[in-house]
C-alpha cells in the first residue's frame, strides 16, 4: 500500500532527534521524495545561534519613522535665550565638529556625504563615530514656476534643524588628533556653513559667547553699570520762615 504524504511527514518528524553529542539520523526509506532528501542532507545550524531577534532594528538617523504624507512647517532652529549651553560640548567622543557661524537646515543627503567622507579618510583606523543630530524634519516642495495655492506640495527630502554652535559629529578611538582634525576638515567642506574643531573639555557656548574666563552669572548681569546716587557729607541747610525772622527795630 502506498504511504500517504501526511503519514510520511509524521513518521519523518518522529524520527528526528536533537542531541549535541549524537548525529541526527537521516535514514530515508525507498521511494521517498527527493525534495525531502535534499532538505535532510543540508547542514544543520549551530545550536547556540539565534535565528531571529526580538529587538527592533536600529533606527536610521537619516530617515525617521514618520509618515511622508504628514505636512510639516518649515520652522526655525532653537535659540537658547535662557542661558542654555546644551549640545555645544563633546560628550561621548574625544573630538568633535561644531558649526559656529549661523543656524540652518541641513539635508540628509549632505549629512550622509559628510559621514562617508569621514569614513573614507579614517579607513583602517580603530574609531567610533557619533552623530549628534537626526533628520526628523520633512521638506515639501511644490516645484518651480508653480502658481500660488493648491496646497503645500509633495515630499522632497528629510532634513535636520541645526542650531548655532551645535556639535554634529564626534569621534572616539585610537587615532591621532591631526588625523581627526583632517577628517573633520574634509567633512566641513562638504557641509554648508563654517565649522570648527573642538576637543573634549573645551568651554561650552551660550548663544555666540564662549564661556572662557567668564561665568554664566556674569553674562546674565547687565552690561551697563548703574551708578549709585551721590551721598552728600555736608550738613543740611536750615531753612528760615517769615515767622522766625526778627522784626526791625
Amino acid at each position: 500500500m502506498k504511504q500517504s504524504a501526511t503519514s510520511f511527514l509524521l513518521s519523518s518528524f518522529q524520527g528526528l532527534r536533537i542531541s549535541p553529542q549524537t548525529a541526527i539520523p537521516r535514514r530515508l526509506a525507498v521511494g521517498h521524495s527527493p525534495i525531502l532528501s535534499q532538505c535532510l542532507q543540508r547542514p544543520l545550524p549551530a545550536f547556540n545561534v539565534r535565528m531571529f531577534s526580538s529587538t527592533s532594528p536600529r533606527p536610521s538617523w537619516l530617515e525617521p519613522k514618520l509618515s511622508r504624507k504628514k505636512r510639516m512647517m518649515k520652522g526655525r532652529p532653537r535659540v537658547p535665550t535662557g542661558g542654555s549651553c546644551k549640545g555645544t560640548t563633546v560628550i561621548w567622543g574625544d573630538y568633535g565638529l561644531r558649526m559656529w557661524d549661523h543656524h540652518r537646515r541641513i539635508s540628509a543627503k549632505q549629512l550622509k556625504v559628510a559621514e562617508d567622507t569621514i569614513k573614507q579618510r579614517l579607513r583602517g583606523e580603530r574609531y567610533r563615530l557619533y552623530k549628534r543630530v537626526s533628520c526628523n524634519v520633512g521638506v515639501f516642495v511644490s516645484g518651480n514656476e508653480m502658481r500660488m495655492g493648491k496646497g503645500k506640495g509633495s515630499f522632497d527630502h528629510w532634513a535636520s534643524r541645526v542650531a548655532v554652535n551645535q556639535i554634529i559629529f564626534e569621534i572616539r578611538g585610537a587615532i591621532h588628533e591631526q588625523v581627526a582634525r583632517d577628517a573633520f576638515r574634509l567633512a566641513g567642506n562638504k557641509l554648508p556653513g563654517q565649522y570648527e574643531f573642538v576637543k573634549k573639555g573645551d568651554a561650552p557656548v551660550v548663544g555666540i559667547t564662549k564661556l572662557e574666563g567668564v561665568t554664566l552669572e556674569e553674562l546674565k548681569r547687565p552690561r551697563k553699570q548703574v551708578a549709585a546716587p551721590p551721598v552728600s557729607t555736608s550738613s543740611p541747610l536750615v531753612s528760615t520762615t517769615p515767622s522766625a525772622v526778627a522784626p526791625p527795630p
